[in-house]
């Protein structure tokens, strides 16, 4: 099996980013990551102060799939999910919905034991590991791996997590996929600040689907579909994911305009992922066994 080890970072998705190796499709391939701060903040008594903000948000990769064209779409798995033993959580002044309500940051360091993640001596919970950052290289230009885009890139869906599958456009030969910025827990909406920052490893397989033309990332688990958009705002990001969802309805499963339109309103959810980037991301879920009614 294949790894990427998290010596091999990048802060930006671009076609120019040279891969650390090559997957055929169908291979399984291992990426180790750092937590979003590059462990910069796991010292006891570190603080924003001593953080380089040079190294934030990196993604481990990419990788080039081999026969990946553009046009493509990436298929990828995600096998299993293993946590470090120690999760970053901050509050402060926050760019999210609770900017103005702290006057200095307050780190805490999360101790990871089994499957439980350790607040304080009362309140242990169980964690919801999930990736924040993963995507290919964009068409044009190089993209923050602060940033959400059709590429995918810093979506912060809760969805992509371990058992599910993520569908990404390929834009640049091979696909170039990268991914990093785990979260041990994160609440829906990331409306704070952050999830509990994690380093970890991800186990994907990664395929080449050609039959699949969607430009925009897709999530599928047992239960539902899911389509992740963005935008600078709320609005334009619900509008957009909206609007992916039907035109994946009548334009993959073939389902009459009506059909589809109804179908979202019935049973479509409509669920923020993070409002604290720039560019805030929003995804639509609709349950698989309503659309097989349908076709």
């Amino acid at each position: 099996m294949k790894k990427v080890t998290r010596k091999d970072v990048i802060y930006q998705m671009s076609a120019e980013n040279k891969p650390v190796l090559s997957v055929d499709s169908g291979e399984t391939v291992v990426f180790e990551t750092y937590d979003c701060y590059q462990g910069q903040l796991l010292p006891e008594g570190t603080t924003f102060q001593d953080v380089n903000r040079k190294f934030t948000n990196p993604a481990t990769g990419p990788v080039y799939v081999n026969d990946a064209k553009p046009g493509d779409v990436l298929k990828i798995t995600i096998e299993k999910m293993e946590l470090g033993p120690v999760g970053i959580l901050d509050i402060g002044k926050n760019p999210g919905a609770l900017k103005g309500f702290f006057d200095s940051v307050t780190i805490k360091r999360l101790s990871v034991v089994g499957d439980m993640l350790k607040y304080n001596d009362r309140l242990q919970i169980k964690t919801k590991p999930m990736i924040g950052v993963i995507g290919t290289a964009p068409a044009e230009g190089a993209v923050s791996t602060m940033t959400p885009m059709d590429h995918g890139g810093n979506m912060d869906c809760t969805r992509i997590e371990e058992g599910a599958i993520l569908y990404l456009p390929v834009f640049v030969d091979g696909g170039l996929l990268a991914l990093g910025d785990f979260h041990a827990i994160m609440g829906e909406g990331e409306v704070g600040n952050c999830g509990v920052e994690i380093e970890g490893e991800a186990t994907l397989k990664v395929e080449v689907i050609r039959d699949m033309k969607v430009t925009f990332p897709m999530i599928e688990n047992e239960d539902q579909w899911m389509t992740v958009a963005y935008g600078e705002t709320l609005d334009e990001a619900a509008k957009k994911a909206t609007a992916q969802m039907f035109q994946f309805l009548t334009e993959y499963h073939g389902l009459d305009a009506v059909d589809a339109g109804m179908l979202i309103d019935m049973v479509g959810d409509l669920i923020i992922c993070q409002i604290v980037n720039p560019m805030k991301t929003v995804r639509m879920e609709i349950p698989k066994w309503t659309i097989e009614k349908l076709k």
